[in-house]
């Protein structure tokens, strides 16, 4: 019963998870890489993105 109490009392502490150490970032979504972002992977949707994308990277070259 004592560990509930302190537990209701003080909370509960959550850390995150000990990193690597490397000081790598590794990419988390899908929306990051290279050939999702270039719609080559075959998703109409990505496709569409992509040529967004485009228009909106030469709209003021």
């Amino acid at each position: 019963m004592d560990d509930i109490s302190k537990t209701i009392l003080q909370g509960i502490t959550f850390r995150g998870a000990p990193s690597s150490g490397k000081g790598e970032k590794k990419v988390k979504t899908k929306a990051k890489k290279k050939a999702y972002i270039t719609g080559a992977h075959g998703s109409g949707a990505a496709k569409m993105k992509a040529e967004y994308r485009r228009q909106r990277a030469n709209r003021h070259k």
